[in-house]
């Protein structure tokens, strides 16, 4: 497994959708339940940023973590909470923060030699038998999937205006 392949692929998944999907409507709320897509990417940014530390830890131990503290801590309230807090920004700036976060992502990747990313128990709290690598998959690749494809549906909804 490539782990920065992952990355950049579910990053470029990223890209695509947001250029395809109708500029007017990303405060349009019903893209995942009540969010709109501008919802969608801040918790695609909050997201981001608690990969940033979690990568960070490998590269710098000891550096506080904020933002994976409260993605371990906050649960579900995680989410709506992190969405929350951006709602005073425009989309723009939402989407220059998840920009920043994965430029940030990809950096400290590239510090990460192969056995860290294989390491099973890295992340204890994700559990001791997964590895750096099953986390990129199923938390961030995965997760970016699958919000791409709620994007790219509800901008069905936008083709016949």
């Amino acid at each position: 497994m490539h782990p920065s392949d992952i990355l950049m692929y579910g990053h470029l998944t990223v890209q695509h959708t947001i250029e395809q999907f109708p500029a007017a409507e990303v405060g349009t709320t019903g893209a995942c339940g009540y969010w709109s897509v501008k919802d969608l990417v801040a918790h695609l940014s909050s997201f981001e940023g608690a990969l940033v530390d979690i990568l960070n830890q490998f590269v710098n131990p000891g550096d506080p973590t904020p933002r994976l503290d409260a993605f371990i801590q906050r649960g579900d309230q995680f989410n709506d909470e992190q969405v929350n807090q951006r709602q005073g920004m425009t989309f723009a700036e939402v989407y220059a923060e998840y920009q920043s976060a994965h430029a940030q992502v990809r950096t400290l990747a590239a510090q990460l030699p192969a056995e860290v990313w294989r390491q099973s128990g890295a992340l204890p709290w994700y559990g001791a038998a997964y590895d750096l690598e099953d986390f990129i998959v199923y938390t961030y690749y995965g997760h970016k999937r699958e919000h791409c494809g709620q994007i790219a549906t509800f901008s069905d909804r936008f083709k016949s205006q």
